[in-house]
């Protein structure tokens, strides 16, 4: 009982999560509240990946409220025996934890490729990747920041909300991870017994 009452608080702990991802990818949309980059295309291609939104989002909060109705599920009619409906449900929740892994996992790469990158901005040159070429280095510089010409402070916009989603999408994949050790320790450490008792057909 203590280890289901674990597994739902995580669970819940993955709802704000991934509310917060949802806000902060459709902030990355809008520099400094303007739309007009949006609009015309003038950001950074990895916002158009819907890492946030629908991977560490939308996908988490269908995994959370799977997860959530698995462990709130106290009559396991799926076997003939408790044992077997248990070890089933947990083989379930299993399933849906990895799936959380891989959304989650899937919007801290992108996250993270996005922030190495650095934002799409207008230089001296016209609208280009000024940093792309640095390998990440210019998250240390701010010295150089001032080549991005516009969207004003992109530089910052974009480190800011690309390390939250990177924060985000990290506690989803450690939350998930927990719980997956969670379950295979209720199988693999005898929590569920399958040993068929005599009389029983």
């Amino acid at each position: 009982m203590g280890s289901r009452k674990c597994g739902s608080c995580l669970s819940c702990l993955l709802i704000p999560l991934a509310l917060w991802s949802i806000i902060v990818n459709i902030l990355l949309y809008f520099p400094n509240g303007q739309t007009s980059y949006a609009s015309s295309n003038k950001l950074t291609n990895y916002v158009w990946y819907f890492e946030g939104i629908c991977f560490s989002g939308v996908m988490m909060l269908i995994v959370t409220t799977a997860l959530l109705v698995l462990e709130n599920n106290s009559k396991y009619k799926c076997c003939q025996s408790e044992n077997c409906g248990k070890k089933y449900v947990t083989l379930l929740s299993i399933i849906f934890s990895s799936l959380g892994i891989a959304f989650s996992g899937y919007c801290l790469v992108i996250s993270a490729l996005g922030l190495v990158q650095g934002p799409y901005c207008r230089t001296l040159d016209g609208w280009e990747y000024a940093f792309e070429g640095t390998a990440g280095r210019f998250l240390t510089d701010s010295s150089i920041w001032i080549q991005c010409l516009e969207p004003a402070h992109v530089v910052e916009w974009n480190i800011i909300l690309f390390s939250i989603l990177i924060t985000l999408s990290g506690l989803q994949v450690i939350i998930c991870l927990i719980r997956v050790v969670i379950q295979l320790s209720r199988i693999l450490c005898g929590s569920y017994s399958v040993i068929i008792q005599p009389g029983i057909i």
